[in-house]
């Protein structure tokens, strides 16, 4: 699913291209039994963080992007620095439980895998919205 949205990525040696191998590695780990979600995760916001610093190195006038992991604070640059508009409130929290969620997975602590699972739900309609962003500008 991941894998065919970041199609147009695949082997591109850039932050959409590694966008693109994080959305494999969720693929691969949805046919496996794996209990913790957490790995999963952490993919999902790697996935989600690189594609944002991918739009603000391509799409803003500066073609910078800040430091941060925080997917929210990503997503309000996005805004501010291109073209991009969107309800940001509709994602806010959902990219925050994620955000919070992999940090969670780098010191090996269990996460909520329900709400985790309630975040991607609303997350994957802004990547939709992402994606198609990019594709038309």
């Amino acid at each position: 699913m991941y894998q065919e949205k970041f199609k147009g990525f695949e082997n591109v040696e850039n932050l959409a291209g590694k966008a693109w191998e994080h959305a494999v590695t969720i693929d691969v780990l949805n046919t496996t039994l794996i209990k913790d979600c957490s790995i999963h995760c952490f993919h999902y916001q790697q996935m989600l963080e690189l594609f944002f610093k991918h739009l603000l190195e391509t799409k803003s006038e500066f073609g910078s992007y800040s430091k941060t992991h925080k997917l929210q604070r990503l997503l309000e640059e996005v805004i501010a620095n291109t073209p991009f508009k969107t309800d940001k409130s509709k994602y806010f929290m959902a990219l925050q439980v994620i955000t919070v969620c992999a940090e969670e997975y780098r010191y090996n602590f269990l996460i909520d895998c329900v709400g985790y699972k309630q975040s991607v739900e609303i997350c994957n309609a802004l990547l939709d919205e992402l994606l198609e962003f990019e594709r038309i500008n």
